[in-house]
């Protein structure tokens, strides 16, 4: 089966700028994203889990988006002045889709 190169940008961050970072990709002409919830993991402070959180302060989520890779530098370039200061993690990742047409 043939498959096509893709670039999967993967941002973790505290649940507080979900919105500003959505909007930004929301600014660029890719076909969408995921937001998933984050339950617990470890950094350099250490181990920590949602158990207990009572507010959204502390609360991590995972914004998944796969772009045509000439799209990514410019993503990374407007989301970087938002999460520069934050908790979390922005990775990126070489991955193939069968579906070329669907990003």
């Amino acid at each position: 089966m043939e498959t096509f190169p893709k670039t999967r940008i993967e941002i973790t961050i505290e649940a507080p700028i979900l919105s500003r970072v959505t909007q930004t990709l929301d600014s660029f002409p890719i076909s969408g994203y995921s937001v998933l919830p984050v339950i617990s993991g470890r950094g350099h402070d250490g181990s920590w889990s949602i158990a207990g959180q009572i507010s959204d302060a502390g609360r991590m989520l995972m914004i998944i988006c796969i772009v045509d890779p000439s799209k990514a530098e410019a993503i990374l370039q407007a989301i970087f002045p938002i999460v520069q200061g934050q908790i979390g993690i922005v990775t990126t990742s070489d991955v193939r889709v069968i579906r070329q047409d669907a990003f």
